[in-house]
């Protein structure tokens, strides 16, 4: 049976980001529906508290799209898990109706660009994409996040309010001027102002994210540059020799270094023996040299003498201790042989698999879990210029080769264990990124991983990778956690925007909460014309706007009392749920009067 919905969204696939895509659209009052045969019963649940209708048949077959109302649809996101179900899933919808948008998550970039020639530019989007950088701004411990609008670059800053500022005027403006303020978190642990206004209060220890170009937070008393390195520790070149001796111990030097020292403490021992005992023939009862002594030793234990010396005509005490000098001289230079042949063998293997970078290595980041986004944050670090250390359990994992064509070592082993933690030298780690698909594995490799950091839990930045919302947030508060993302979360927005006509240009985090911003068209008869700044929102920031009645010039940042006109290009920072809402206002008004 046909649902009466109009000018909704529908929804394919209610696993992963999916579901936080109709998490968005319900907060933002966009009328949706699902389609999903397989779906949690959980999801389920909540869909049926919200109130919106879930079709329990699947996509790609049957009449579910004609049944979820596809023909009076505004938009299509398909977000199945299985990308072949996605790609036809969107072509069935491309056949029945080609007009209607569509939006689909897809990891495949052949696949994905050719898909795009048929859904349209930017209809395509994938998820370990859109949340990698995210996870890479955590691992260098970036106070700012970068933003280019409208060919002017932007920064969102994380500063600390100080003593030394101007505390005769304790409001944001006060200290920071006419730089706009994107959150304010309270020295007490009190709820974070989002987008306050310039005149909210603040005190020494209070925490701000402050927006502005790069002049303009110059100005401001911030340098952005500065702001911008990654505070990496330093070690002491004596922590790094000791690393590379201990590597000397490892299992199967150690092992060699005790053969070769055996040896040679033979060697030292027959030397003595013979420079006192051994008695050279015709010279009347004369003793070797010292020299003589070393080499006859030599040349005994090797097999390779008795043309110049021998023990033929020595005494019956001096034969048995040739016999027990061969025998044991032969044991321990063949055992010495076929261990240092096994290590060059080992070797060979672990540099072909980028292994051999691992000892000695410091500063570096540690990420746990090759999959989609693990190598997605692993080429944002090396494109950032740090050292990587990828731990994978799944030695079958599609993405290694990939990982070492980039020169990254990568260690096989569980990121539970104590020893594969001693193997990456997780001590002397940068930062760590537990970036797994499993809520429970990531949890449980956090936790060990705090265990192993001991003292440095502080200053090293773990972050970790939840979906469970609840979960992140009781990881927060029990264990500790600071930077606990969701790539679900992060991505949402992209798809949402992308299905109502919001242009998404970037996501980030400030503590915990994410941000989004993302680029609006004032519709020439929508609910957005002839506002004012001022009655926007509470939890909203115009960044710029470009004046479509002034050729595109961009002003930032708008006065209080601009308005919006047809065909304005609005730059909007918040939260998702509130641009969102911000563009269902425009939209509503607009489709009132169409119809």
């Amino acid at each position: 049976m046909e649902h009466d919905l109009r000018d909704h969204v529908i929804v394919c696939g209610l696993q992963g980001v999916g579901f936080r895509i109709v998490e968005q659209l319900h907060l933002s009052g966009a009328p949706v529906i699902v389609i999903d045969a397989e779906a949690d019963i959980r999801f389920a649940r909540i869909l049926e508290d919200w109130g919106v209708p879930h079709l329990q048949r699947s996509a790609y077959l049957g009449d579910a799209l004609v049944d979820a109302g596809l023909a009076h649809a505004a938009a299509v996101i398909c977000a199945e898990v299985k990308e072949i179900h996605a790609l036809e899933t969107a072509l069935r919808i491309r056949e029945i109706r080609p007009d209607v948008r569509i939006v689909t998550q897809m990891a495949n970039p052949s696949v994905g660009r050719a898909l795009e020639r048929v859904s349209g530019r930017g209809s395509v989007l994938d998820v370990a994409t859109l949340a990698g950088p995210s996870f890479v701004e955590a691992c260098l411990r970036r106070p700012s996040h970068d933003i280019e609008l409208g060919g002017v670059h932007f920064a969102v800053v994380q500063v600390e309010v100080t003593e030394s500022d101007d505390m005769a005027h304790p409001t944001f403006r006060g200290h920071f001027g006419n730089l706009a303020p994107v959150a304010i978190m309270p020295a007490d642990g009190g709820d974070m102002a989002q987008c306050p206004g310039r005149d909210h209060r603040v005190v020494a220890g209070d925490r701000v994210a402050v927006l502005g170009t790069e002049d303009e937070l110059r100005l401001g008393g911030i340098d952005p540059k500065r702001t911008r390195r990654s505070p990496l520790r330093t070690v002491a070149l004596s922590r790094r020799l000791g690393r590379r001796a201990a590597t000397l111990m490892e299992e199967g030097n150690r092992a060699l270094t005790f053969v070769v020292a055996g040896l040679l403490a033979l060697i030292v021992l027959s030397t003595v023996i013979l420079r006192f005992t051994y008695r050279v023939p015709g010279t009347h009862g004369g003793h070797l040299g010292f020299l003589t002594a070393a080499y006859f030793t030599v040349e005994t234990v090797a097999t390779v003498g008795y043309g110049d010396y021998t023990y033929a005509d020595q005494g019956a005490a001096m034969q048995v201790y040739a016999i027990a000098l061969i025998a044991t001289g032969v044991a321990l230079v063949s055992t010495a042989f076929a261990l240092f042949t096994n290590i060059l063998v080992s070797r060979r293997i672990e540099r072909s698999l980028g292994r051999r970078q691992v000892p000695g290595m410091v500063d570096h980041v540690v990420v746990i879990g090759l999959g989609a986004v693990g190598i997605a944050v692993v080429q944002g670090l090396i494109a950032e210029g740090q050292r990587v250390v990828v731990i994978e359990r799944d030695d079958n994992n599609r993405f290694l080769s990939q990982a070492r064509a980039l020169g990254v070592p990568v260690v096989i082993a569980d990121a539970t264990q104590l020893q594969t933690h001693r193997m990456v030298n997780l001590n002397d780690a940068a930062a760590v990124a537990v970036l797994t698909s499993a809520d429970l594995t990531n949890i449980e490799t956090g936790l060990a991983i705090r265990e192993s950091l001991g003292e440095r839990w502080e200053e090293v930045p773990v972050v970790l990778r939840v979906f469970d919302r609840d979960l992140a947030r009781m990881m927060e508060q029990s264990f500790g956690f600071r930077h606990v993302r969701s790539t679900s979360a992060l991505a949402a927005p992209w798809f949402v925007g992308a299905a109502l006509g919001l242009d998404v240009l970037s996501t980030f985090y400030v503590d915990q909460q994410p941000f989004l911003v993302g680029r609006v068209t004032v519709a020439a008869r929508g609910g957005l014309q002839g506002l004012a700044m001022a009655d926007l929102g509470a939890r909203t920031r115009v960044i710029a706007l470009s004046r479509a009645a002034e050729g595109g010039q961009l002003e930032h940042p708008p006065r209080r009392g601009t308005r919006f006109a047809g065909g304005d290009e609005a730059y909007i920072l918040g939260p998702y749920e509130e641009l969102l809402r911000v563009l269902q206002r425009d939209q509503a008004r607009r489709h009132h009067h169409d119809l």
